[in-house]
């Protein structure tokens, strides 16, 4: 049964003319009337009454009428729908977070997506740290992630979001908890908690902020993730350096105080360009429009 058939036919049923639903059609009307018997010999059964003057359904007619004009919609709202994909406006990305930026920018990031693309759903992983993500931007699980650069794949592109500084993160009955300010120096005789991810950029941080102060942290813990680890801080286990957006979202027991004198940690759009679809391009449109980047320019 040939679609362009089911077309005439509503047009025929619409218009109860031939002539008119031909010019309609911009179609001959001995064609017209050719592909509607066609249609009827498919079915088995009459679906007009023709008179020399006027034309109308029979009951098995206005039966299948409805049934044509869902279909036809039915075709129409899918081409639309794939168009729409096509060019990027609706569909469904997969996007992640590290644990501190699930925090802090990911409200931000979705009110953006849902104000500028409202038919683009999110599927959303938080408190994933960097090599893990990496390692699904590659495999293609994941087409967005924000992370901590360095990044060791050199396939991946990123774009800057914010730096921000590491700030101390003690339990409340913690001795530097009363402390406006600490300075690295009086973190020498300190536990530390840190991530169990061997390459984390936020470990990375913290080292190089011991070793400018003159002392290796003793680490006597390690976190799978940053709910974890701040878990452990407010259990009275250790202290731990963090990116400062996790006070956007802080935990019961813990308190944050600034470190003047620590590393900052970089926080980073990454995607894979191979992976670059409409969609993906008119998410990250979308979040520069929305002030999201620090800057316009790619990292190197």
């Amino acid at each position: 049964m040939e679609l362009r058939n089911l077309r005439y036919f509503a047009t025929v049923a619409e218009t109860q003319h031939f002539g008119k639903a031909a010019e309609q059609l911009h179609l001959a009307q001995p064609a017209l009337s050719q592909s509607i018997r066609q249609l009827e010999a498919e079915l088995g059964t009459p679906l007009l009454f023709r008179t020399t003057r006027q034309v109308s359904l029979t009951p098995a007619g206005e039966f299948f009428v409805d049934e044509v004009r869902a279909i036809l919609t039915a075709i129409e709202d899918g081409v639309r729908g794939v168009q729409r994909i096509a060019e990027g406006r609706s569909g469904v990305v997969r996007i992640a977070f590290t644990g501190t930026a699930a925090f802090s920018h990911l409200p931000r990031i979705a009110r953006v997506i849902k104000r500028d693309l409202p038919d683009v759903g999110l599927d959303i992983d938080a408190d994933l740290l960097t090599p893990v993500q990496a390692e699904r931007l590659v495999a293609g699980r994941l087409d967005l992630g924000v992370l901590r650069p360095p990044v060791n794949n050199e396939d991946l592109r990123l774009r800057s979001i914010s730096v921000e500084p590491l700030v101390l993160a003690v339990a409340e009955e913690h001795r530097l908890a009363v402390e406006p300010v600490i300075a690295m120096r009086d973190l020498r005789s300190e536990e530390f908690i840190q991530y169990a991810e061997t390459h984390s950029a936020v470990n990375g941080a913290v080292q190089r902020s011991c070793q400018d102060a003159g002392f290796t942290p003793r680490v006597q813990h390690q976190a799978p993730g940053t709910s974890v680890l701040l878990a452990l801080v407010a259990a009275g286990l250790g202290v731990a350096l963090v990116p400062a957006s996790v006070r956007s979202g802080p935990i019961s027991g813990v308190v944050f105080r600034d470190v003047p004198d620590a590393a900052t940690s970089e926080l980073a759009l990454a995607w894979h360009p191979d992976r670059e679809t409409p969609l993906v391009q008119r998410v990250m449109d979308a979040l520069e429009a929305g002030g999201i980047f620090e800057d316009s320019k790619e990292l190197p």
